[in-house]
């Protein structure tokens, strides 16, 4: 059985959606959804693409967006949490992030300062390389990394020691390498980390598959390793790490939070929108085409799930020195 790092795809999660009594037309008529980073990457994407869903049927008319990116993802939660009497449709897109950051200090604020509402889908991680890359698959790569490890620089859409940094550091370490010695450099987003690997500053993207996919479908870099358990019914053909001798799958969530005070039945019309809008066609559409994993999971269940990755997470980071 390859370990399963994230715990955190919760695809077999039975969901109780608690006792509230929600209208059939009890959705929001209006949703903010705040980015805690710039244009292009996971994130950005998710929230686009749940944005598209809901315009595209019709749930919801009113949807704009804001980019605030800065902090490693603090600026905005802090922008959330000081300004909660004015975000009342306000949905904040997060992911795994929110757990590693607050545990490493880069901000000091956690899950437990928001209102877990919903997560929505899974992104698996994947290793990517030019098209004209020597690297064939994760075995070259870690060989590479073995004989030379400064010659190999890393993109990733995220600050040092979180899940771009940590999963491939894992993914060498079971390889036999060292993982202190993997040279990170952060961009802001998975966009822009690909542009540092396809201009040639770096040799290997670190990223979410969604945000690698369409560039590896048009040729433009070619993806190495996936962490997904087994083959993707509508991507049978991407390369898995755990087919490549390495015992590790590895899944992002994304979901949504809401600044604390709004009501209990503010709260509920969030959970019925995004519940809503999770189970139309023109959601799976969107899913199926960014390659995430179905992942719905909300309220009560989401915060211990919440509360059980913390603790994984941690145990995870001491593995491998990102974490004391």
């Amino acid at each position: 059985m390859p370990k399963l790092v994230t715990y955190a795809l919760a695809l077999t999660f039975l969901i109780d959606f608690g006792s509230t009594a929600v209208a059939a037309d009890a959705g929001l008529d209006r949703v903010h959804f705040l980015i805690p980073a710039g244009p292009g990457g996971g994130w950005d994407g998710t929230a686009r693409g749940v944005g598209l869903a809901l315009s595209q049927t019709q749930l919801v008319s009113n949807i704009t967006y804001e980019n605030a990116a800065g902090g490693g993802g603090g600026r905005a939660i802090a922008k959330l949490i000081e300004t909660a009497d004015r975000q009342q449709n306000t949905l904040l897109i997060s992911s795994t992030p929110i757990i590693v950051r607050a545990l490493q200090g880069v901000f000091p604020q956690s899950f437990r300062d928001l209102v877990p509402i919903a997560a929505m889908i899974a992104d698996y991680s994947c290793f990517a390389v030019r098209a004209d890359s020597e690297i064939q698959n994760f075995s070259d790569l870690a060989k590479r990394y073995k004989t030379d490890p400064r010659s190999i620089v890393v993109a990733g859409g995220s600050v040092r020691g979180n899940t771009d940094h940590f999963v491939l550091a894992k993914a060498l370490q079971l390889a036999g390498a060292d993982p202190k010695q993997l040279v990170y450099l952060a961009y802001d987003g998975g966009g822009k980390a690909a542009a540092g690997l396809l201009s040639g500053e770096t040799q290997v993207l670190s990223t979410g598959l969604s945000e690698a996919l369409q560039m590896h479908q048009a040729g433009l870099l070619k993806i190495i390793a996936v962490t997904a358990p087994g083959p993707m019914p509508h991507l049978p053909d991407l390369p898995l790490l755990n087919t490549q001798g390495i015992d590790l799958v590895f899944a992002n969530w994304r979901g949504f939070f809401a600044a604390k005070g709004l009501g209990d039945a503010q709260y509920a019309r969030m959970r019925h929108t995004l519940r809503t809008v999770s189970e139309t066609a023109v959601f799976d559409d969107i899913r199926l085409r960014n390659g995430w994993a179905e992942n719905y999971l909300e309220g009560d269940a989401f915060y211990a799930f919440l509360t059980q990755q913390e603790a994984q997470i941690r145990s995870l980071m001491q593995s491998i020195g990102y974490l004391r």
